[in-house]
This record gives C-alpha cells, structure tokens and sequence, in this order.
C-alpha cells in the first residue's frame, strides 16, 4: 500500500510541527527530505508554492499547510488526545495559533535577519515578541502545558517557533523572566520526540528508495506545573 509523501526540510518549523504531528498520530509517511536552494521539480510540480511541508495523500491530494497537515494527522488518529475536546478549547487554540503564525513570526523573523528586512537591528522586533512570550509564560502559569492539562496541539503547533526564537540570542532569552516557558521548552528540546523528528536523513533525489519514517517515539514527559 502507498504511503502519504511528505516534502520536508529538518530545520524549517512549519515542517517540524506537521512532523510532531504526524508521530504523534502515528501515521507513516515517505519521508522526502529536500534542499531549498535546490526543489524537487516533482515537488514543484504537485506545490507551485514552493515552500515545506507538503503531503501528497496517495489519493493524489495535496496538504500545503504545515497546521492543515497537523489536524489531518490528527484527525486520522489521535491516541494522546491532543486536540482539543471541545468547540470553544479549538477556537482557543487556533487563535493562539493564528498569533504564532501571524504577529509572533513577523517579529521573529525581523528579529533574527534584519539586514533582509532593511532594518539596523532587531531590537524592536525582539520586544514585539517578546510581548507574545510573556502572555505564553502566564498561560504556563495557569495550566502545565500551553494546550492544557497535557502537551497537545497549541504546544507542537508553536515550540519549533520559540525554540527558534530563543537560539537567536540564547544568553537574553535565558535572562529573561518567563521562567515557566523556559521550562517548557527545555522540556520540549530534551524529549525523545525532538530528538525522532530532528534525526538526520540523505536529501531525497528522484529515483531514489522510498524512505519509510513514522518518527515513532514515547510519550513527551509530563511536565511539572
């Protein structure tokens, strides 16, 4: 029987999170790790968007978008209960969601490549996401995990992005008060799910085996409120 596709890049967090999605689902995948100064043309060719992740169904559909590929995932299967259980949790965290890929990333990626944005530095940028930050660490407060009582959705759909925002200048972010979201992500950056989803794979080249991966771990740690 075939297998989904999936057109990865390890480091990409879109394409981290629709892989945390996928494992935890556990569902199979062909995994197609790409370059992206060097696309696939057969990517292309399903993708004009050119950008990852893509899931190509065996059906022939196609998922572009890293969050319509993690509710798909999940929607297949979901033994953790990572989605929410109820209307109102669902609309919570696809609202939190939509700040992460919306307000928190602009910020993040002007903070981490001014020159590409023409500014001096990302100073101000910083503190915009900052600002997102510390409304994360007070929902830690609240709750052990972003999602809830449990790491779920809202958790996988953004630490790729805070993880990525913390190595932009490790020693301020490690000197700032959040410490509860600095719990969570360490936990998150120490679980063997990271660890599955981030292991080293060839780059995919046309005419090559297909390459199996279900990124098929243990549960991610409880974490301590």
């Amino acid at each position: 029987m075939s297998l989904p596709v999936l057109y990865s890049f390890r480091r990409c967090p879109y394409a981290m999170r629709a892989r945390l999605a996928l494992q935890a689902a556990g569902v199979s995948v062909e995994l197609r790790e790409i370059a992206l100064k060097d696309k696939p043309a057969e990517m292309l060719l399903v993708s004009p968007k050119a950008t990852v992740p893509v899931l190509v169904l065996p059906d022939g559909k196609v998922i572009e978008q890293s969050l319509d590929i993690m509710l798909w995932a999940l929607q297949q299967s979901d033994p953790k209960a990572w989605l929410p259980g109820d209307a109102s949790a669902m609309s919570d965290v696809l609202h939190n969601i939509a700040i992460n890929d919306g307000t928190f990333k602009q910020a993040l990626d002007r903070y981490k490549y001014p020159s590409r944005f023409g500014l001096a530095d990302g100073l101000a940028q910083r503190e915009e996401g900052a600002t997102v930050l510390r409304s994360w660490d007070a929902r830690l407060e609240r709750q052990p995990f972003l999602n809830g009582a449990q790491w779920g959705l809202l958790d996988a759909a953004i630490a790729p992005f805070v993880r990525q925002f913390a190595h932009t200048d490790t020693a301020w972010f490690a000197n700032q008060n959040w410490p509860r979201l600095q719990q969570w992500l360490a936990v998150f950056e120490a679980s063997a799910e990271m660890a599955a989803i981030m292991e080293k794979v060839p780059l995919w080249h046309a005419g090559d085996a297909p390459r199996t991966t279900c990124f098929a771990t243990s549960a991610l740690h409880q974490q301590t409120a």
